[in-house]
C-alpha cells in the first residue's frame, strides 16, 4: 500500500464529493472539478473523509493508490481555495501587458508574442515585469505557466527570461579576455 494513499483527506465545509461510476465529482464554492478513478482503487466517504483502498497488491495499483489520492486532495484544495503562479519576465526593455482575454509579450523578439487564456486559468499582469497565472486545477494552472515560460526560457550568462517568482538562476561567468594566458 501507498503511505500517501492510506491518509485521508478531510472534506471542509462548502464542499461536496461525489462518485459515480468511477467518476469522482469534487464541487466547492470556486468550481467543480471531476477526475475517472480506475477500478484498482477504491473511494469510501466516510465521516466527512474520503478513503482510498487499493483493490490488489501490485506495483502499479500501489503508484495509482498514491497518485489518486493526491490529485484528490490538490482538486479538494483547488475549489476551496485555488492555485496560482507568479513569473517574472527580466530582460532589457521586456514587457508585459494584458488585452482582452490574452497577454502580450514583448521579450526581446522581433514581434510581440500573443498568449490567449485558457478556459478554466485566468492571467493577469499586476505589473509590467509580472504575469500571474491562476486557476482552480492544479496541473492546468502547472502547465500553462510552463507553457508561458518555455517562450523564452532564462539563459545563464545574463539573467534573461521568464522565470517564476521563486525560481533561482544560477549565474555562469562570462568568457575572459585572452590577455594574461601563456
Amino acid at each position: 500500500m501507498s503511505r500517501i494513499g492510506k491518509m485521508p483527506v478531510k472534506i471542509p465545509a462548502g464542499v461536496e464529493v461525489s462518485l459515480k461510476d468511477n467518476v469522482l465529482t469534487v464541487k466547492g464554492p470556486k468550481g467543480t472539478l471531476t477526475e475517472q478513478v480506475k477500478k484498482s482503487v477504491e473511494v469510501d466517504l466516510e465521516n466527512g473523509e474520503i478513503v482510498m483502498k487499493a483493490l490488489d497488491d501490485t506495483a502499479e495499483t500501489n503508484a495509482l493508490h498514491g497518485l489518486y489520492r493526491a490529485i484528490l486532495h490538490n482538486m479538494v484544495v483547488g475549489v476551496t481555495a485555488g492555485y496560482s503562479k507568479t513569473l517574472v519576465v527580466n530582460g532589457v526593455g521586456w514587457k508585459v501587458a494584458k488585452q482582452g482575454n490574452k497577454i502580450v509579450l514583448n521579450v526581446g523578439f522581433s514581434h510581440p508574442i500573443e498568449f490567449a487564456e485558457v478556459e478554466g486559468v485566468k492571467l493577469e499582469c499586476p505589473s509590467v515585469t509580472e504575469i500571474t497565472v491562476s486557476g482552480i486545477d492544479k496541473c492546468l494552472v502547472g502547465q500553462v505557466a510552463a507553457d508561458i515560460r518555455s517562450i523564452r526560457v532564462p539563459e545563464p550568462y545574463h539573467g534573461y527570461g521568464i522565470r517564476y517568482k521563486d525560481e533561482v538562476i544560477e549565474r555562469k561567468e562570462g568568457k575572459t579576455s585572452g590577455k594574461g594566458k601563456k
